[in-house]
């Protein structure tokens, strides 16, 4: 009885406005984004933001009251709120009978087969939960806030007290999120990927010819690579294989990788793989990649298959690990690694490769996905290679925080569109996407070449922090070919779907989200690399090959199968 007393006190004590308010923020989240969603995470995210909706009704009531705003009659209030609160449930209603249609709007242009439901009874369901937990919380944190309030009233002004209740109360649960929960999941989690990458796998065996990484004769130890090096090295394609698909002589790609654990440092590792590129003579292949992996230290074959079947195997390849954690977490838990590592590895090669005769080395490319291309972005500046440029970049999926591909974004030419944005005469940066690049393929360049890769269903390179009371530009028309023509902007709301979409980009088909499919890396890479001994008919062979075969090992469940850690 005195928890059903408990349960019935709390429920009067709800606000009306916040309800409300609750109800619409909650049907907005219902709408569609970039990635389609689950009954699981659409209750997570509809949950939490009608906990938000709630929010903005609290303050908005508070707000009324401190500025002693004239109070309508209690007749006019009860009529008011009921044809509100009437208004507000045929929108979550309607809203709710159109989410199948909305999320089959996002499978319909990723070319995936519909659902029947959305599953609305147990998305309700899982977003009263979700906001039952935050408002606990919520209501946790304010009496903390008046308990400290109280303690300061006996020496300082009532208003004062209130305000230092409030900020030591933030400092309070931030201090206890930040130092506790997270930092206690963080470490769990940093155990749990280095323990996964140390596994030996073993459907993966040592390598045992002397010119692979790995190898017996090899500088870099099998188990130092790691996981994802291992993955690398044992995953590329022979020459005997390249050959059957180009009917021409190829060689044995040389893949140098070195793991978290061959050296303490990043500059160990850098000179452990300079020392290891030199051992297999990559500097006298045609071509040289130094490539910065995603978090986990993966290293998307879909790109690299692409380019050595292109340069029929003469290509060397290069990379360092620089953490365990898959992209995100790295990114927020250890964002200088990355950067520390992928300038260690630049500088250790590009100072090598200037000391070479410049018509007797390979041409030099920076190449990284996710994380990895940020990084790869502050590997080189371009005033250090200005007397000695190196040939080009390509960088797919690049997050919203890199640099450069920012400032190219936000310089693009005027009325080329966010997603695929033009930059000037495009003698230096090219943006591609599923369809290819906009500037005309016979479009001089200049003596670097840059390539962005990216769709725009990517999450991780469209989402921004003032999506939340703003608009992004990549919503206006034309939208790109993989954004549903369903989605609209929400304030608050649009920010908060777009980062669940972050977290699920790398669940979509090959060649939408965040998964870059082979197909089109053959593009971005004849692009970049300046490839003109293919026929038309060729590269349409070799495409539909590498398509073939991606998409096979993605979908299988073998053990060798390296897209398991797709995304990184």
């Amino acid at each position: 009885m005195n928890l059903a007393r408990l349960i019935r006190r709390q429920l009067l004590s709800l606000s009306g406005v916040g309800l409300m308010l609750g109800a619409l923020f909650f049907a907005a989240a219902l709408t569609p984004t970039l990635i389609p969603r689950s009954y699981l995470t659409q209750g997570v995210l509809a949950g939490a933001c009608f906990a938000i909706g709630y929010l903005a009704g609290i303050l908005w009531r508070w707000l009324w009251h401190y500025l002693e705003l004239p109070e309508p009659s209690a007749r006019v209030r009860s009529s008011a709120n009921s044809l509100v609160a009437t208004g507000c449930l045929l929108v979550v209603i309607v809203f709710l009978r159109r989410a199948a249609e909305w999320q089959n709007s996002i499978r319909a242009v990723m070319k995936m087969a519909p659902v029947e439901t959305a599953h609305p009874l147990k998305v309700c369901a899982i977003a009263l939960i979700t906001f039952v937990v935050l408002l606990v919380l919520a209501r946790l944190f304010v009496l903390v806030a008046r308990f400290l309030a109280a303690r300061k009233r006996r020496v300082i002004p009532r208003k004062i007290a209130n305000v230092i209740g409030v900020f030591v109360a933030g400092l309070l649960f931030w201090s206890i999120a930040n130092n506790l929960l997270i930092r206690t999941a963080f470490n769990a989690l940093d155990l749990s990927f280095h323990e996964f990458d140390a596994l030996l796998e073993p459907e993966r065996p040592q390598p045992t010819a002397p010119n692979r990484t790995g190898s017996p004769a090899s500088l870099v130890k099998w188990k130092q690579l790691g996981r994802a090096g291992r993955e690398f090295v044992a995953s590329g394609p022979t020459a005997a294989e390249i050959s059957a698909i180009t009917g021409r002589p190829a060689q044995d790609p040389v893949r140098v990788y070195v793991g978290l654990g061959a050296g303490d440092t990043a500059q160990a590792r850098a000179r452990l793989a300079l020392d290891e590129l030199k051992r297999q003579r990559g500097f006298e292949r045609a071509t040289l990649i130094v490539i910065t992996p995603t978090g986990t230290g993966w290293i998307d074959p879909a790109a690299m298959n692409a380019v050595e079947h292109l340069h029929h195997g003469d290509v060397a390849s290069v990379a360092v690990q620089y953490s365990y954690l898959n992209s995100p977490l790295s990114l927020l838990f250890q964002p200088e690694y990355g950067a520390e590592a992928a300038r260690a590895l630049f500088s250790e090669i590009y100072g090598y490769w200037t000391t070479l005769p410049k018509d007797r080395r390979p041409k030099l490319y920076l190449h990284g996905l996710s994380l990895g291309a940020m990084n790869s972005e502050k590997s080189a500046e371009l005033f250090e290679t200005i007397g000695d440029p190196i040939a080009g970049a390509l960088w797919s999926g690049p997050p919203f925080e890199s640099r450069i591909w920012r400032s190219v974004t936000a310089n693009r030419n005027q009325g080329s569109p966010a997603w695929l944005p033009e930059f000037g005469d495009g003698r230096f940066a090219r943006f591609m996407n599923q369809n290819g690049p906009t500037v005309p393929p016979d479009t001089p360049w200049g003596p670097m070449r840059v390539v962005y890769l990216q769709y725009a269903s990517d999450a991780i390179t469209f989402f921004a922090y003032r999506d939340a009371f703003r608009a992004p530009a990549w919503m206006t028309a034309p939208r790109g070919p993989d954004v549903s023509p369903e989605l609209r902007w929400y304030p608050v709301v649009t920010m908060l779907q777009l980062a669940l979409d972050m977290a699920v980009a790398t669940n979509t088909p090959m060649g939408f989200g965040h998964v870059y499919a082979p197909e089109h890396y053959v593009d971005a890479w004849v692009a970049v690399t300046d490839v003109h001994n293919w026929s038309a008919d060729a590269l349409a062979r070799l495409k539909s090959h590498l398509a073939a075969a991606a998409r096979k090992a993605a979908e299988g469940n073998s053990g060798d199968d390296p897209y398991t850690d797709r995304g990184g």
